[in-house]
């Protein structure tokens, strides 16, 4: 635990979506078994809600943040102690390259960027993991092919200090089981 969470347990879950539908819908599922959450949406999330006709159907208390200004307001809140855990989810290759490179110029990266900052454990589920993959489109499903750049960038993600980078929804779903455990443990 780092020192602003050591003498009390921040109670918030932070969430960013960034623009991918690979296992959007999915990952909207396991947002809805947390509590409390906040929810970071980047302008290409917002798009990805649209084209998928998702509703969000978040859980009661969930605050949702909207990437409508420069500077990323929100973040202010990884300053103060306000989120035990940062989950990106699903985060594209741009989100992914950016993260490595530093570039916070996004709601999405620039939550990361505070969290890390900030020594706030961050979950990554990035969605170029393979060398061929089937993901959803919203039209159905596609086979696509990461480039080597991308599957570069996730390796050098798991890197990262309190970083921890997932290649798949049930590595997610049981991260995000590990993160409750390790919180519940710490009380």
């Amino acid at each position: 635990m780092t020192s602003a969470t050591t003498a009390t347990t921040p109670a918030r879950w932070g969430w960013a979506l960034t623009g991918s539908g690979h296992f959007f819908t999915e990952s909207l599922a396991l947002i809805r078994l947390l509590s409390p959450v906040d929810l970071f949406v980047s302008r290409a999330a917002a798009e990805v809600v649209r084209m998928y006709k998702t509703k969000l159907d978040l859980p009661a208390g969930t605050r949702v943040y909207r990437d409508t200004t420069a500077s990323a307001a929100p973040v202010g809140m990884f300053y103060h102690g306000v989120y035990h855990t940062l989950v990106v989810a699903p985060a594209t290759s741009n989100t992914v390259a950016k993260c490595v490179l530093g570039i916070s110029d996004t709601l999405a990266t620039n939550v990361f960027a505070q969290a890390g900052k900030c020594r706030v454990p961050a979950i990554v589920f990035a969605c170029d993991s393979a060398p061929e993959m089937q993901t959803e489109a919203p039209e159905g499903m596609v086979k696509v092919y990461p480039r080597r750049i991308d599957l570069e960038n996730t390796r050098r993600l798991a890197d990262f200090e309190a970083t921890r980078v997932v290649l798949s929804l049930e590595e997610l779903a049981a991260a995000i089981a590990e993160r409750e455990r390790a919180l519940a443990a710490h009380g």
